[in-house]
C-alpha cells in the first residue's frame, strides 16, 4: 500500500466515523429548555467539536491499523471481491 492510499484510507475512515459520531450524545436546546432566540430546538446545546475529533481520531486510528492489517496481510485481495469474472458468460452456454 502506497502511502498515499494510507492517508486517503485513514481520511475517509476519519469522515466516516465523525458522521456516525456526531449525534452520540448531543443534547439540542429543545431538551435542555434553555433556547437562544433566534435558534432552533434542534440546534446543539452542548457541542464540543474539540473532544468529538480527538475521540473520532482515536477510534479512526484503531480501525484504521486494523483495515492496513488486513490489506497489507493478503488475506483478503482485490480478486476475492470481483465477482464479475466468477459469473458465467454468455459464451459459455
Amino acid at each position: 500500500m502506497a502511502i498515499t492510499s494510507a492517508i486517503v484510507l485513514y481520511a475517509v475512515i476519519w469522515f466516516m466515523t465523525m458522521l456516525i459520531a456526531l449525534p452520540i450524545g448531543l443534547k439540542t436546546q429543545g431538551d435542555m429548555g434553555e433556547k437562544v432566540e433566534g435558534t432552533h430546538d434542534g440546534a446543539p446545546a452542548n457541542y464540543n467539536p474539540r473532544r468529538k475529533a480527538i475521540v473520532v481520531t482515536l477510534v479512526t486510528t484503531v480501525i484504521w491499523a486494523l483495515v492496513v492489517a488486513v490489506i497489507l496481510s493478503g488475506i483478503f485481495t482485490w480478486h476475492d471481491f470481483d465477482w464479475t469474472t466468477r459469473l458465467p458468460s454468455v459464451a459459455d452456454s
